[in-house]
């Protein structure tokens, strides 16, 4: 659990680091701190329309590095810092988040405690709309309590009739 001073901390790197990648492109999805030893890890986790490349990872990288530099956020103790994309194991907890993930499986525990599983097939800033098991269903996201995407190993994403004429 975090202490309120680790909070504020936290709170000051993301203000610090919002603007400067939102004007690449980039929105930042999560910061944690972290002791380790006699340093700290900064973890920030960004996002963007379109998915994280690596090339986006090294230059928010870069980006991170020249905002903390020219400022005092870290204070005095060294830290490690990591860039990464959001992954698939965070939460979806704003609408950006369905967006970014239409087409793909989620499970949403709802507000009532009942659950579900779906492909997102479109999304709005109120709502997402999931097939679920051949029917549309729209959720508002004011009654999802969590939705995690859900990692698919061997999805099917053309028809046979597809891949015989790529084949000819």
């Amino acid at each position: 659990m975090s202490t309120p001073r680790q909070d504020a901390t936290r709170d000051r790197i993301e203000a610090e680091l919002v603007d400067p990648l939102s004007v690449m492109g980039l929105d930042v999805e999560a910061v944690e701190v972290t002791p380790a030893g006699k340093r700290r890890v900064l973890r920030v986790a960004v996002d963007k329309d379109g998915g994280v490349t690596l090339d986006d990872v090294a230059d928010a990288t870069r980006e991170v590095s020249r905002v903390l530099d020219a400022s005092d956020v870290m204070g005095e103790m060294p830290y490690t810092l990591e860039v990464t994309s959001r992954g698939v194991d965070r939460p979806l907890t704003l609408p950006r988040h369905w967006r970014r993930n239409t087409d793909r499986l989620v499970k949403a525990t709802l507000a009532d405690g009942t659950s579900l599983t779906g492909r997102i097939t479109g999304s709005t800033e109120e709502s997402v709309t999931l097939d679920v098991s051949g029917e549309q269903r729209e959720v508002p996201y004011a009654d999802v309590a969590k939705a995690l995407v859900q990692v698919e190993f061997n999805r099917k994403t053309e028809t046979p009739e597809k891949q015989e004429k790529k084949d000819d």
